[in-house]
């Protein structure tokens, strides 16, 4: 078949989308399928390309993949890490690749056989909508994660609620701008929730929230999990009993506020105060890292904050941990959702510390991979922390979580899973 991949991240990048869709399109394309990508000029994370990426990657080149599939680059707009100048990004790739894709498919005969559109930049979203009812072709919505109900907090009545809970005090400038945000954002989740219904099938990573989505009635509604490559992560080895004293932590991955990692640099602080030999790595960057390294400072905690690492040193980072941290929020929507770093750390076969609830929680618990915490409790994770200190043993490695991996959640079987997805959706 033709397949249209519509999304805002792609490779060179490197990140959680962009490795869930290199995977998958290597697989489509060994598959004997053909695969045109639109995606912006790389300028993940930061919002800007680097010199590399600026020297190869132009404005409207056709380039050919690193698995033979064609990619069409788009504009984009240099940004910073906030939501505003984020979103203008997202609206700027979106115009673009709607004006290049109508202009490079125009005639019928070129056209893809379905269109596969991919959030969390919701405006690819309507890209996919638009494209699909000018040219009568079927689109596939693909949910990476619970949008836009992380933004949104699930609905109109939620999300104008936490807009306005401190809003009594407020100039009345400052309050109607708060209505406004809270009416668009409920708006934004009407939109979103419409194109999902129109879509000829929708996938999530999680089944949890596939059914969220089944209950506001869209149907058809398929899971595809976010997966890892076992090939390519090594499993770890216990460290010998006398090879260092200090319990090693270690966070790695986006630093941002769904994270709620100041439970972490807090528990360590404690930890410390108690003179247990503890010590906490976060590698990776997002708005919070500054803040973080800010409070590691302020509490005296024996927290490091490295800046994001090329992959090729991620194996030595796993190495040095004893037990690998996972943490999100104590937000609804959270519930619904897997960190795809999950499934890379189960892979390792390190102990993982998992401040998680909901779906990802079932995860960690089915695995047999670690230990489960409620999300932000700091009493909870310095008594776990201070038994592991003092019983290095439950930190061992473990193979079950690669086993779960391999049953669960392995590219292979995930690429076959999507293939009959689309061909399900062709055939109807």
């Amino acid at each position: 078949m033709r397949l249209l991949l519509l999304t805002h991240y792609y490779g060179p990048e490197f990140g959680a989308p962009q490795r869930r869709w290199s995977a998958l399109v290597q697989r489509f394309i060994a598959a004997g399928h053909r695969v045109t990508v639109a995606a912006p000029v790389p300028h993940y994370p930061t919002g800007r390309p680097t010199r590399e990426q600026s020297r190869t990657h132009r404005v409207g080149a056709v380039e050919r993949g690193r698995h033979g599939e064609t990619v069409l680059r788009t504009a984009y707009l240099p940004h910073h890490s906030d939501i505003v100048s984020r979103t203008a990004d997202h609206l700027v790739v979106a115009g673009d690749s709607l004006r290049r894709l109508l202009r490079r498919f125009s005639r019928p005969g070129t056209r893809p056989d379905v269109i596969v559109a991919t959030a969390p930049a919701i405006p690819t979203l309507l890209v996919g909508r638009i494209l699909s009812v000018v040219w009568n072709v079927p689109l596939v919505v693909e949910m990476r994660d619970a949008w836009p109900d992380l933004v949104t907090h699930v609905g109109p009545v939620g999300a104008i609620a936490p807009e306005l809970a401190h809003a009594a005090h407020r100039s009345v400038a400052k309050r109607l701008m708060a209505w406004s945000v809270a009416l668009a954002k409920g708006e934004v989740h009407h939109m979103v929730t419409d194109w999902q219904s129109r879509a000829k099938a929708v996938v999530t990573t999680t089944a949890r929230f596939a059914d969220v989505l089944r209950e506001r009635g869209v149907e058809p509604v398929h899971v595809v999990r976010n997966g890892t490559d076992l090939d390519g992560v090594r499993a770890q080895h216990d460290h010998l009993p006398d090879d260092h004293p200090e319990l090693r932590c270690l966070y790695l991955g986006n630093m941002g506020r769904s994270q709620g990692l100041g439970t972490v640099v807090r528990a360590a602080a404690a930890l410390h105060a108690e003179g247990v030999d503890v010590r906490v790595r976060m590698v990776g960057h997002g708005v919070e890292a500054h803040a973080l390294a800010d409070l590691a400072a302020e509490l005296d905690a024996p927290v490091e904050v490295i800046p994001r690492i090329p992959h090729s040193e991620v194996g030595a980072q796993y190495a040095w941990a004893d037990t690998v941290i996972v943490s999100l929020r104590d937000w609804a929507p959270f519930a619904w959702t897997i960190p795809s770093k999950l499934y890379e750390m189960l892979a390792t076969g390190r102990h993982i510390t998992a401040l998680l609830d909901g779906e990802a929680a079932d995860v960690v618990t089915a695995a047999e991979a670690g230990d489960v915490l409620p999300p932000e409790d700091v009493e909870a994770l310095v008594a776990l922390w201070r038994e592991l200190a003092a019983d290095r043993s439950r930190v061992g490695v473990r193979a079950s979580g690669r086993s779960w991996v391999a049953d669960n959640a392995d590219d292979d079987v995930l690429a076959r899973d999507y293939l009959d997805i689309l061909h399900e959706v062709l055939a109807d």
